[in-house]
Parts: structure tokens; sequence; C-alpha cells
């Protein structure tokens, strides 16, 4: 088959643009051939580019050569034609599609390229694995669903940096090889080949560069910035990743969370044409643990944890009153109208899920018009169970679950739960977007393998001023002056106010266990800068392929990333990572040894 070329043609129009208003005109379109119906006088090609479709006419009486070629056009051929926009004939217009009342009668077809028979289809339902579209990822992306996830990312990109650029905020680029520094996660390293024997890493965000800027007095700034974590991958989450990245000088909690919040109302309005009621809620990180289980609650349904263990600390049921007794809770959430949707089969396997999570058990309770049905029933009087209805406002038709645990056990399973439930039970709306504001975090947790304290978010947080106090005397009592974004359930994103004080850096550091010749190894170049004037100053990241993925409906990051990796860290596109020829490892000083003796 002969390849033509495209010579002096210029594409006219898209295959997505033309309407009855062309009738008449002479066109010129190009793309892929997305399906084709040869009715032997007549041959109708489907013509698809990224703006959509047209249906294209061969007809022997206006082009007999054009008409000859088209009998051995397939799906995915290249083609450029030149025609006239015609109307359809009554009652063959296309009402699913914008171009459906208008075809074009070819003049002349060029073939611009062939294709092998593709491993799947691009046009109609996913036919295939995971597996192989990612491997063909660019045929993956040809399907319309496809572009239209990656042109509204686009979109919402394009937004966030107006918006920031309109605040003020400078796009600031920061560098993509630079220190290992602890945050959490592996480093990505890269060796030096100049500096043999020395690594650079690539940056797990960057927050020392930002927090520099500020130093360097430039105020506002921000990005949308690639970042890279060597950790275990799961749907939400990927190796390299995107952040929206911000910074501002003599900023508070509230400065940073205003721009968001403003930020987020405004993306949602414009581009996904929802309005967001304004202000965003605000919960404290206790009363979130405490009602919903988790520091990312999903608000767009109810079922709160309720605390019940003043109402069970005298029953005759010895595991409440035990745990009540050793100072453990009795808590609970009431699924609305679950008494008839759940089986004894569904509470058990509820149940086996309570105890995977760590609980010791599930108790329940299904309320029907003449009173309980329950293993518990006979353990507790009367007034006993009218307090627990009371409490959880349950009615005739609901379901009670109960765990009994010490506290922050009882809050996680029972979290698990709610949600878990919800999605069983279809309680989630949605096409609904709910956002909420984390505030007060805990500075430190103790790590347990390493037997210290740990920073929850990283060691530049600020502590709250109300608890500088507790520093010495109690720092896992200290709230840090931290913020989370989440929106359904996931979250966005969160920042702090940093530490601008040099001896409150210093202070820190000692509490986490990092020494000072630690500290000077690790962050001496920030410490060097607190000592020149840093300003206070606060910042936040996003995650943006998160954000992405909520406003498209994605069901996994890949689903909006161009180029994603699989949860082994690998492209299946580029077969990434690869051996490299031993040349490259001997200039670079390095040599492979094998697993196990790393191991040992």
């Amino acid at each position: 088959m002969q390849i033509d070329s495209m010579s002096t043609w210029q594409r006219t129009h898209s295959c997505g643009g033309l309407r009855a208003s062309n009738l008449g005109e002479e066109v010129t379109l190009m793309g892929w051939v997305n399906s084709r119906r040869d009715l032997g006088q007549l041959i109708f090609i489907d013509l698809r580019d990224r703006e959509g479709i047209t249906q294209i006419v061969f007809d022997p009486q206006t082009d007999s050569e054009s008409h000859a070629k088209a009998h051995v056009l397939r799906n995915e051929w290249v083609l450029a034609v030149r025609g006239e926009v015609v109307k359809r004939l009554e009652g063959q217009e296309n009402g699913q599609i914008p171009t459906g009342d208008i075809e074009i009668r070819v003049l002349e077809l060029r073939i611009l390229n062939l294709t092998d028979t593709p491993p799947f289809q691009v046009d109609g339902a996913v036919d295939a694995s995971e597996t192989l579209r990612l491997k063909h990822r660019y045929l993956e992306l040809r399907r319309p669903q496809m572009f239209a996830t990656f042109e509204k990312r686009h979109r919402v990109a394009a937004f966030i940096r107006a918006f920031l650029n309109r605040k003020g905020f400078l796009d600031v680029e920061t560098p993509f090889l630079t220190k290992s520094t602890p945050e959490g996660a592996r480093d990505y390293l890269v060796p030096s080949r100049v500096n043999r024997g020395s690594f650079y890493a690539l940056p797990q965000s960057p927050q020392l560069f930002k927090q520099l800027l500020m130093v360097a007095g430039f105020e506002r700034y921000y990005q949308i910035v690639r970042c890279f974590r060597d950790e275990d991958l799961r749907a939400d989450r990927q190796p390299e990743f995107t952040q929206v990245d911000l910074e501002m000088s003599f900023a508070t909690e509230e400065t940073v969370m205003a721009i968001f919040e403003d930020l987020m109302i405004d993306l949602f309005r414009d581009v996904q044409g929802v309005e967001i009621p304004a202000p965003i809620r605000r919960m404290d990180y206790r009363e979130a643990m405490e009602v919903y289980g988790t520091d990312r609650p999903d608000l767009r349904f109810g079922m709160e944890i309720r605390n019940l263990t003043e109402q069970v600390c005298d029953t005759e049921f010895r595991v409440f009153r035990d745990t009540a007794a050793d100072g453990g809770v009795v808590k609970a959430i009431r699924v609305p109208g679950g008494a008839a949707a759940f089986s004894r089969k569904n509470l058990d396997e509820l149940g086996s899920l309570a105890v995977a999570w760590g609980a010791k058990g599930l108790a329940w309770a299904k309320i029907t018009p003449d009173g309980w049905q329950s293993p518990l029933d006979k353990f507790l009087k009367l007034e006993e169970k009218g307090a627990i209805n009371a409490s959880m406002g349950a009615e005739p038709g609901d379901l009670i679950l109960c765990v009994a645990h010490e506290r922050r056990i009882a809050n996680e399973v029972l979290g698990r739960l709610r949600s878990h439930v919800a999605r069983e039970r279809s309680l989630i709306p949605p096409d609904r977007y709910a956002f909420l504001w984390v505030t007060r975090f805990p500075l430190f947790e103790f790590d347990e393998a390493e037997g210290r304290l740990a920073a929850v978010h990283h060691p530049f947080t600020s502590p709250l001023e109300e608890d500088q106090a507790l520093l010495e005397t109690d720092p896992l009592a200290v709230r840090a002056r931290a913020y989370d974004l989440v929106l359904n359930g996931s979250e966005l994103g969160g920042g702090s106010v940093r530490i601008h004080r040099l001896d409150l850096q210093q202070q820190i550091f000692k509490l986490l266990g990092i020494n000072p010749e630690q500290a000077r190894t690790k962050f001496g170049f920030l410490l060097e800068a607190l000592r020149y004037g840093a300003p206070p100053h606060a910042g936040m990241a996003i995650g943006f392929d998160r954000l992405v993925a909520l406003m498209t409906g994605a069901q996994s990051l890949r689903e909006v990333i161009a180029f994603p990796k699989t949860t082994s860290a690998s492209c299946l596109l580029t077969e990434a990572p690869s051996e490299v020829d031993p040349r490259q490892l001997r200039e670079l000083g390095l040599f492979l040894v094998d697993s196990q003796d790393v191991d040992h």
C-alpha cells in the first residue's frame, strides 16, 4: 500500500468542529479511522481526532479514485480527506455527536499511514487488561474519554497558575538534583559521575528550598512541581507525582488556608460547574478521630461515631463493663435502615473485618418495633438499651455496631467500618464534593520501631504557641500549627506554619533525636539560613494528580497520569527500570552485589 504525502495540504477544521452552518464549504480533515462501513456503492468512514468524529462518505460518482482506495481502509489508519460539507439524509442524523447533522462527501483521499492490528480496540468499551493497556499507553490515550481527562487536567493546571499569578505568587523552579534529607519516605538516589561516591537525591518535595526562598525575601512562591518518593505503591500513590506547592512570608495558618479555600471554590465553580459552600468547615484533629475515626473523614454521609461508655459502664455484659473499668471505651455507629439490609452472615463478615483491623470483636443490635434483636439483649436492662437508642438517635429499622477497646483502636476500627458500610450500602452521594480542613494535629508521635519521637508531618513544623511549654515536659501533648485539606475522605494535601527561629528548630531536632552534628550534616544549609533574618512563614502543598482524579471520577491515579508506573514502580511502556551498560556503572564508581549480600 502506497503511503501518501501531506504535501501542501493544510487541515482546515477539526473532526469535531463542523456544523450545519458549514454546509457547502470545501474542507480538509485529518485523523484516524474510528470505524468503517462498506456498503459497496457507498463507503462510510468515521474520522476521529482529539476534538471529535465526523462522518466521511466515499461515492464513486463524486470521485472514483478515492472510492477505490477507501475499500482497503482499516481502523486506526491515518487519513487526510478533502471534501464538501453536505447535510445528512433525513432520518440518518446522529444526535449523539455534535457533527451528527452533516457529513463530508470526499473529493480526494490521502492515506498518511497504516497500522498493525491494535492489541485492543481503541473505540468503544475497554476490552483489555490494564497491563496490556499500559504497555500500549499511546493507544489507550487515543480514547476520547482519556483525552477528556487530560484536557481537564490541563484546564485545572492553567486555572491554578492564573489564580496564583493574580494573587502575587511567583512561579520559581527548584532543583531536581539535591541533597538526601530524612523526610519520611525513601529517596530516589542519583550517583554523581563527577563526584564519585557521592549521590544526589530526587526531591520528595521542595520543602527546604521554598523555605529558603522565604529567607531570600520572595514572600510568595508557588510551583506545580514533580516530586519523587521510593515507597510502596497503591492506587492513590505513584513514585513520581505532581503537587501544587506554595509558601508565604508573614503568614499564619489562616492566611494560607484562605488562599487555598478561595482557590478551590473558584476552581470548582469554573472547571467543574459546582458551587462549594463557603466557608469550608474546620475540624480539630482530635474531633475528627473521635467522631469519624480518621484524620481525613468523608462528610458526604452521616454515621458518626458515638461514645456509649457512660451508658454501659455498669452493665452485666462483662466485655463492656471491664473495658470501661480498664480505661477503654465502648463506641458505636448507627447504620440507617441496616436492620433489614444485614443478614447474620453479613454481620459475621463485618465482625471478621473488625477483628482484622484490630478489634477484639464486634457487637451489634438491630432495632425493631418490638425492641432489640441482638446477642446483647439478655445482658442489657431496658433502660440501658433506651439510653443507647437515645444516644445513637436509633429508630426502628436501624442497626447499631459497637466496638469495645482502647480509644485509638475503637475509633480506627469504627472509622473503617463506617466507610466500608457506606460504600457497600451505597450511602455516599456520587455527585457531591465535601471539603474539610483538619487542624491542630499532634506535633509528635512515638515511633515504636525506633524507640523515639518522630515528627507527624515534618521536623520544620511549628508547635502551637500555647503548647511550647510542653516541649520539655510532655512533647506528645504538643499540637502542631498544621492543617490538612480533605475532600470526600481523601487527603488533598497539607501544610503548616514553619519554624523560623534557630533556637526552636534546634530544640525540635533534639527532641527528635537528631544531635547537633547530624543536624549540621543533614540540614546545615537551612540552619545557616535561619541565622540571617528568616521571616515567619507558612505554606502548603496539595496532590495535583489526586485533585484531578477526584474531579474526573477516576478510580486510580494511573488514569490521570499520562505515562504512569505500576504498583511495582515499573513502566510497562518503556520497560523501565532496566539494566544499564556496565561501562556506565564503572564511570560512576559503582558495582552490583547480590541482593542476599545486601540483606545480610
